[in-house]
């Protein structure tokens, strides 16, 4: 039966209705127990200050540790603009060399047998052990921390990505070359999409390696940074202050990690449909 005019009519009035109150408040619940615990935490972290539980000068409270950020703010600020610099270079170039690298391996199936060995051995000798050599060859300047970052980073992107091209759908890939396509065309359409839901796994696990790697490579060597701040006030008993660096830089591990989340929503529309990238 045809619509009648008062229906079409009010087709567009339905259409323009707000979502239901419980779909907007879903959101917000999901941030409540974060909150909630993190404020529990807190506020029993304190208690276990101010009761003398533990001395202070050991275990400062969220209050000195607050003040601590704010006394020593201009300089944490200067520092921290440092070590993201390192960081989000050192994580450029990670994820480049991962990509590449995780390509190649897809591409070339005797270089993936032999590239496979190698990329798991580089993650297996310390952090702490390659840094020194790192400053010892090419300085105390900014370099050695970004090439620390990379070696630390581009782990997880290149294994993501390698377990992400094979997971593509081959039926996808059959029916994309007899159609024509080329390996190029196949890789385009078919295989990259598969493996974008794992390169931005990947990518959560490296901004955080990021971070720490830089602070890291900064203990070791350095003129400005968190790493070296930190240093400078271990060597004075200023556990606040070293509690106010740890803050600061899980809130810059938790900023990199939101701006990947955001980052993968926008390259991946199709998870917000229920669609499949796949052909």
């Amino acid at each position: 039966m045809p619509d009648s005019p008062a229906r079409r009519a009010a087709a567009p009035a339905r259409a323009e209705r707000p979502a239901p109150a419980h779909a907007t408040a879903r959101p917000r619940r999901r941030w409540v127990a974060p909150t909630m615990a993190v404020a529990v935490l807190l506020v029993a972290w304190q208690a276990v200050v101010s009761l003398g539980v533990v001395p202070s000068f050991l275990l400062p409270g969220p209050v000195d540790v607050a003040r601590a950020l704010v006394d020593d703010a201009p300089l944490l600020a200067s520092h921290a603009l440092v070590t993201m610099a390192e960081a989000l270079a050192g994580l450029a170039l990670g994820v480049a060399a991962g990509f590449l690298i995780a390509c190649a391996m897809e591409r070339f199936g005797p270089l993936r047998r032999a590239l496979r060995p190698l990329v798991t051995v580089s993650q297996t000798i310390p952090t702490v052990a390659i840094a020194p050599l790192l400053v010892l060859w090419l300085g105390y300047g900014m370099l050695p921390k970004v090439l620390l970052v990379a070696l630390t980073t581009f782990f997880p992107v290149t294994v993501a990505l390698a377990e992400g091209f094979a997971s593509a759908d081959p039926d996808a890939c059959d029916l994309l070359r007899t159609m024509g396509a080329s390996r190029l065309q196949v890789f385009r359409y078919a295989k990259l999409p598969a493996a974008m839901g794992s390169f931005f796994g990947g990518l959560r696990i490296s901004v955080t390696y990021a971070v720490v790697g830089a602070v890291v490579a900064e203990w070791l060597g350095g003129f400005d940074g968190l790493g070296v701040y930190m240093t400078r006030v271990r060597k004075s008993y200023s556990y606040d202050q070293m509690f106010a660096v740890i803050a600061i830089i899980s809130a810059l591990s938790l900023a990199l990690m939101a701006a990947v989340d955001a980052l993968a929503r926008l390259a991946m529309p199709w998870r917000r449909h229920g669609r499949n990238p796949q052909p």
